[in-house]
Protein backbone atom coordinates (compact mmCIF):
# COMPACT_ATOMS: atom_id res chain seq x y z
CA UNK A 1 0.00 0.00 0.00
CA UNK A 2 1.38 3.38 -1.03
CA UNK A 3 1.70 6.37 1.28
CA UNK A 4 -1.04 8.96 0.76
CA UNK A 5 -0.26 12.66 1.18
CA UNK A 6 -2.91 15.17 2.21
CA UNK A 7 -2.42 18.92 2.00
CA UNK A 8 -4.47 19.72 5.07
CA UNK A 9 -5.84 22.65 7.01
CA UNK A 10 -7.09 21.38 10.39
CA UNK A 11 -9.44 24.38 10.69
CA UNK A 12 -11.33 23.37 7.51
CA UNK A 13 -14.26 20.99 7.97
CA UNK A 14 -13.91 19.53 4.44
CA UNK A 15 -10.24 18.88 5.07
CA UNK A 16 -11.00 17.16 8.39
CA UNK A 17 -13.74 15.05 6.75
CA UNK A 18 -11.39 14.01 3.95
CA UNK A 19 -8.68 13.05 6.43
CA UNK A 20 -11.29 11.06 8.37
CA UNK A 21 -12.17 9.02 5.27
CA UNK A 22 -8.50 8.17 4.77
CA UNK A 23 -8.11 7.18 8.42
CA UNK A 24 -11.31 5.09 8.44
CA UNK A 25 -10.00 2.98 5.58
CA UNK A 26 -6.71 2.29 7.34
CA UNK A 27 -4.40 3.88 4.78
CA UNK A 28 -0.96 5.14 5.71
CA UNK A 29 -0.73 8.86 5.16
CA UNK A 30 1.39 11.95 5.61
CA UNK A 31 -0.23 15.24 6.57
CA UNK A 32 1.22 18.43 5.12
CA UNK A 33 -0.15 21.47 6.89
CA UNK A 34 0.45 23.76 3.93
CA UNK A 35 -0.34 26.93 5.89
CA UNK A 36 2.55 26.19 8.27
CA UNK A 37 4.87 24.89 5.57
CA UNK A 38 3.83 26.11 2.11
CA UNK A 39 4.77 23.90 -0.84
CA UNK A 40 7.71 24.84 -3.02
CA UNK A 41 7.03 26.14 -6.50
CA UNK A 42 8.07 22.81 -8.05
CA UNK A 43 5.94 20.86 -5.57
CA UNK A 44 2.88 22.99 -6.31
CA UNK A 45 3.46 22.71 -10.07
CA UNK A 46 3.57 18.92 -9.71
CA UNK A 47 0.35 18.86 -7.68
CA UNK A 48 -1.43 21.03 -10.25
CA UNK A 49 -0.20 18.77 -13.05
CA UNK A 50 -1.47 15.66 -11.23
CA UNK A 51 -4.84 17.33 -10.67
CA UNK A 52 -5.00 18.12 -14.40
CA UNK A 53 -6.12 21.71 -13.86
CA UNK A 54 -4.85 25.23 -14.49
CA UNK A 55 -3.28 26.99 -11.49
CA UNK A 56 -6.10 29.54 -11.42
CA UNK A 57 -8.59 26.69 -10.83
CA UNK A 58 -6.86 25.88 -7.52
CA UNK A 59 -7.49 29.36 -6.11
CA UNK A 60 -9.84 30.12 -3.24
CA UNK A 61 -11.28 33.30 -4.72
CA UNK A 62 -13.43 34.02 -1.66
CA UNK A 63 -10.38 34.55 0.56
CA UNK A 64 -9.59 38.10 1.65
CA UNK A 65 -6.01 37.67 0.36
CA UNK A 66 -7.45 37.07 -3.11
CA UNK A 67 -9.94 39.93 -2.97
CA UNK A 68 -7.36 42.40 -1.66
CA UNK A 69 -4.47 41.45 -3.93
CA UNK A 70 -5.64 39.60 -7.03
CA UNK A 71 -9.31 40.18 -7.82
CA UNK A 72 -9.73 41.24 -11.44
CA UNK A 73 -6.11 40.50 -12.32
CA UNK A 74 -5.17 38.34 -15.28
CA UNK A 75 -1.98 36.53 -14.29
CA UNK A 76 0.06 33.85 -16.04
CA UNK A 77 0.10 30.29 -14.70
CA UNK A 78 3.51 30.91 -13.13
CA UNK A 79 2.31 34.13 -11.51
CA UNK A 80 -0.73 32.34 -9.99
CA UNK A 81 1.59 29.66 -8.59
CA UNK A 82 3.82 32.37 -7.11
CA UNK A 83 0.73 34.00 -5.59
CA UNK A 84 -0.32 30.73 -3.92
CA UNK A 85 3.16 30.28 -2.48
CA UNK A 86 3.19 33.84 -1.15
CA UNK A 87 -0.40 33.53 0.14
CA UNK A 88 -0.97 29.83 0.93
CA UNK A 89 -4.53 30.52 2.13
CA UNK A 90 -5.34 30.89 -1.57
CA UNK A 91 -4.72 27.16 -2.16
CA UNK A 92 -7.94 25.14 -2.35
CA UNK A 93 -8.03 22.32 0.16
CA UNK A 94 -7.68 19.53 0.85
CA UNK A 95 -5.53 18.03 -1.89
CA UNK A 96 -4.86 14.31 -1.67
CA UNK A 97 -2.04 12.59 -3.56
CA UNK A 98 -1.48 8.89 -4.06
CA UNK A 99 1.46 8.13 -6.31
CA UNK A 100 0.75 9.61 -9.72
CA UNK A 101 -2.90 10.45 -8.92
CA UNK A 102 -4.42 13.40 -7.10
CA UNK A 103 -7.88 14.66 -6.17
CA UNK A 104 -9.33 17.72 -4.54
CA UNK A 105 -11.33 16.76 -1.45
CA UNK A 106 -14.31 18.92 -2.35
CA UNK A 107 -16.53 17.12 -1.69
CA UNK A 108 -14.59 14.87 0.71
CA UNK A 109 -15.96 11.76 -1.04
CA UNK A 110 -13.69 12.58 -4.01
CA UNK A 111 -10.87 10.94 -2.03
CA UNK A 112 -12.61 7.58 -2.41
CA UNK A 113 -11.38 7.56 -6.03
CA UNK A 114 -7.87 7.05 -4.63
CA UNK A 115 -8.74 4.62 -1.86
Amino acid sequence: MQMITIYHNPRCSKSRQTLGLIEERGHDFVVKEYLKTPPTKEELKGVIELLGIKPEQLLRKGESDFKENFKGKNLSDDEWIDAMIAYPKLIERPIVLDGDKAVLGRPPENVLQLL
